[in-house]
């Protein structure tokens, strides 16, 4: 078992998020709460805490994690955006909305053989000056076992994953309902996951209605 520091968010002073916002971009595994539920992440560009992400959920490795940003503009440095989502962007950012972009160059390496990238700027006040003070973005997925329910609260995360991660943040009860999903890889947009904002809300945005898959 590996040695899992545990802070309560509302714990956390400047220095306490400088030093696990450093740790983690450069390969720490952490697991800590979103605007919808706990996640599970790591330097973007930190192979092997990926690989051990996914040895961690018993995730498949053809399904992609997602990459989290503290602003638009962070995000932009990896991700290409579109008029589209620019638009969505504006609207629902910082929020409950992943957005599937083509990568810039320096995004390239973080789309691991897969078309576009999903990115979101989490809508949570702690996750978002995390992410601020990392020189790199978090690649993140849901803290769970791959097909097993979402965890939302702070007792079976600790169940779960103390002495398996570097940090637990823990936030409180979570909402169960996970992001939006819409790709914005190609010609017109796709809903790929209707969560947290509805069909409708993205499709008011955007002034057209969303393909499905």
């Amino acid at each position: 078992m590996r040695r899992t520091l545990i802070f309560k968010t509302f714990e956390m002073t400047p220095e306490y998020i400088q030093m696990a916002a450093g740790a983690i971009g450069q390969g720490a595994v952490a697991v800590l709460p979103t605007d919808t539920v706990y996640g599970i992440g790591t330097g973007a560009f930190c192979e092997p805490s990926i690989a051990e992400i996914y040895r961690l959920k018993e995730r498949p490795t053809n399904s992609p994690l997602q990459i989290l940003t503290g602003c638009t503009e962070q995000a932009r440095r990896v991700a290409a955006f579109s008029a589209e989502a620019e638009k969505l962007a504006a609207a629902y950012w910082p929020g409950a909305l992943t957005a599937v972009l083509p990568p810039t160059e320096q995004g390239k390496p973080l789309t691991r053989g897969f078309a576009g990238l999903g990115i979101r700027v989490p809508g949570n006040e702690f996750l978002v000056d995390l992410l601020s003070n990392m020189q790199t973005p978090l690649a993140c997925t849901s803290a769970n076992l791959h097909g097993q329910p979402v965890l939302t609260d702070e007792q079976t995360i600790l169940q779960t994953f103390d002495g398996k991660v570097d940090f637990i943040f823990l936030g409180g009860t979570l909402s169960p309902t996970a992001s939006s999903v819409v790709d914005l890889t190609g010609k017109e947009p796709v809903l790929l996951r209707e969560g947290a904002i509805s069909r409708t809300a993205l499709e008011q945005i955007l002034g057209k209605r969303l393909q499905t898959k």
